[in-house]
């Protein structure tokens, strides 16, 4: 008797999607199977019987009803040889066959599932309870050793993109590794899974994809996206990040390849912030590109078509933010990443009050820089209110930036926001925002159109405006001339620079810019990291205002608290909770944000303070309210630590 078998997932339904259109019962139909033997697994692996070798089954927490059949066919009237089980040798090349798999995690499959495998870390027992022996050398290998291990082969590549694809194959083989890799060597391989280095994976993201991660939406899905979101394996998501690739980071339009934002943003909300992986869904939406290089690509992987926009994006956008309400509930977090502003801010408001949203360019991004402004004060003393604040560049990042500045000064002075706006001023590319320009801007630019002559360039804004904080948000390299940074200086003490832009090349100075420049007496952060500097026998240490430190916490205080919206508040609470992670011993360096060797400590208390908010203006639903909201978020968060089988 010849054996076959199967694990199924069984849902209150019975087979796992429509009964009588599944593939297996199609098959059960079509086959002349002698009979069925089905036998519940269930986490046990008590069944091992010849014909049992696969049933013992890992259980996690989104698998709880899995059974195994045994198919026992009949004796074939053809002696020798290999049987065609599965059906796929007879048919011609034309014909259609099931691709049927085996998902059962022990033995061979097991090694090959990254939410399961350990790799060398197996036991002796756990070799044996799952069909192990003989698959893996003898060696045992504790995780601490595999840390070690895979942290002396990425160093070995010289180029970061050989280590940004080196993690991602780790990633996909075994994700406890990957993320207890991240975790202990945070500030080394943020760069690498993050900004500067995932802005070129993007740029290649067609010549060195390998296998898809996350869901990729398009317009040949419009009318069916509720199927296509049922089509991702994990059913209880908690955040979902999305783009729609017009805008990564300083890089311009990538179109589908953009996706490896999402990828790199959801590694970084389980790593410092930890939300679990299977909680997590990296989405894009592909709308074409105008990227005529892209279009051109042999190797791309999108839409070769020009972006829809107008009522197609807006209807294809619309199904999808109602059919990830649908599928997934009200409390799934959607985190806007890289849409153009015309598109940022529309969707931002449109779905505000009807969605659990936040848009990490916008609203991710003022609140970290904020943040960095309020631990600034205690190097240069007063407060906000006291501050002249000039920005190069209006656009998400920059006027979100400013309103969340306003806010907080609103709230510190009692005064109105509209007069707290009036010491902040930006430059775009047509020059100083004035009173006089108003009828042209753009609406989220109108509310900085202030009384004043226009100005062109930005050392006469400097000169005219005589800011105390300089800010970078252009997208464009080496704007913050010699000349610019000069001029601050000669204005002030101590002058604050923040070179936002990303990734490094698009950095508006560098660190050794705005130090040497300033004569070592700018406090200076950037977007992307710099090396420390040494001036003049002093070593200067640059901040980062990486929005890293912001969203993981933020999201994580919103899922633990079960909140159903988005206030404004809570941005200022994420803000004041980073600013109060600064310790003396980081002001002395010059920094004006903490290492981030501690960011999941850091998190915690983002996540306590966004969560405590959401309580207090009764946007949470999650109660009662628990007593420690910083233990309760350590005690929510995912720990990449090996688990024991049985």
């Amino acid at each position: 008797m010849m054996s076959l078998n199967h694990t199924l997932l069984l849902n209150k339904s019975g087979l796992y999607g429509s009964s009588k259109k599944s593939p297996l019962f199609s098959q059960l139909q079509r086959r002349p199977f002698s009979h069925v033997r089905i036998s519940a697994a269930l986490g046990s692996s008590s069944n091992k019987g010849a014909n049992d070798r696969n049933s013992g089954v890992l259980m996690d927490s989104a698998v709880k009803d899995m059974i195994t059949f045994d198919v026992v066919e009949p004796k074939s009237a053809v002696g020798g040889g290999v049987k065609d089980v599965y059906v796929e040798d007879n048919p011609t090349e034309e014909q259609l066959v099931t691709p049927w798999a085996v998902s059962v995690a022990s033995g061979y499959s097991l090694l090959r599932n990254p939410h399961h495998n350990k790799g060398l870390a197996f036991s002796e027992k756990e070799r044996d309870s799952h069909y192990l022996r003989g698959l893996l050398p003898p060696a045992i290998v504790s995780h601490d050793l595999q840390v070690k291990k895979m942290m002396h082969n990425i160093r070995q590549y010289q180029l970061p993109l050989q280590k940004y694809m080196a993690m991602t194959d780790l990633q996909e083989m075994n994700e406890r590794l990957f993320y207890k890799l991240l975790i202990e060597n945070v500030e080394e391989l943020l760069p690498v899974v993050y900004t500067p280095t995932v802005g070129e994976a993007c740029q290649k993201y067609g010549s060195i994809f390998r296998r898809p991660q996350g869901l990729f939406i398009s317009l040949k899905e419009k009318g069916k996206i509720l199927e296509v979101l049922k089509n991702w394996p994990q059913r209880n998501i908690q955040v979902i990040v999305v783009t729609d690739g017009e805008r990564i980071l300083g890089l311009g339009d990538l179109g589908c390849q953009g996706m490896g934002i999402p990828v790199g943003k959801l590694s970084l909300y389980t790593a410092l912030g930890g939300v679990r992986p299977s909680a997590c869904l990296p989405i894009t939406i592909d709308v074409g590109t105008n990227n005529e290089k892209l279009l051109e690509d042999e190797f791309y992987i999108g839409l070769r078509q020009k972006r829809a926009t107008g009522q197609e994006y807006a209807e294809l956008m619309h199904e999808f933010m109602s059919a990830v309400k649908q599928h997934y509930g009200e409390k799934v977090l959607i985190q806007f990443e890289d849409f153009a502003n015309h598109n940022a801010f529309d969707l931002l408001a449109k779905y505000g009050t009807t969605h659990l949203v936040f848009n990490d360019d916008i609203q991710g991004t003022a609140s970290v820089v904020l943040a960095g402004l309020i631990a600034a004060q205690k190097l240069v003393g007063g407060t906000l209110a006291d501050h002249r604040f000039l920005f190069l560049g209006a656009g998400e990042a920059g006027t979100g930036i400013a309103e969340l500045i306003a806010l907080e000064i609103s709230k510190q002075t009692n005064a109105s926001l509209e007069e707290a706006r009036k010491n902040i001023w930006l430059v775009d590319s047509k020059g100083l925002i004035v009173s006089s320009r108003k009828e042209s801007l753009q609406h989220f630019k109108k509310p900085w159109a202030h009384e004043h002559e226009p100005i062109r360039n930005l050392t006469d804004a400097v000169n005219a405006i005589k800011p105390t904080v300089l800010i970078g948000t252009s997208g464009v390299g080496r704007t913050f001339t010699k000349e610019v940074v000069k001029s601050m200086a000669s204005l002030n003490e101590r002058p604050i620079i923040l070179s936002l832009s990303n990734p490094t090349s698009q950095s508006e100075c560098t660190a050794e810019e705005a130090y040497t420049w300033s004569q070592g007496r700018a406090i200076f952060a950037s977007g992307s990291p710099f090396a420390p500097v040494q001036y003049e026998g002093k070593v200067f240490v640059p901040g980062q205002a990486n929005n890293a430190y912001i969203f993981p916490g933020f999201g994580l205080g919103l899922i633990m608290s079960g909140t159903i919206r988005v206030h404004d508040d809570m941005l200022l609470a994420a803000s004041e909770a980073l600013a109060a992670q600064v310790t003396q011993e980081n002001f002395d360096k010059g920094l004006i944000y903490p290492p981030f060797s501690n960011i999941r400590k850091i998190s915690a208390h983002i996540a306590a303070e966004v969560a405590a908010k959401a309580y207090e203006l009764g946007l949470a639903t999650r109660l009662p309210q628990p007593e420690n909201l910083v233990k309760y978020a350590e005690s929510c968060m995912y720990s990449p630590a090996y688990r024991n089988y049985r």
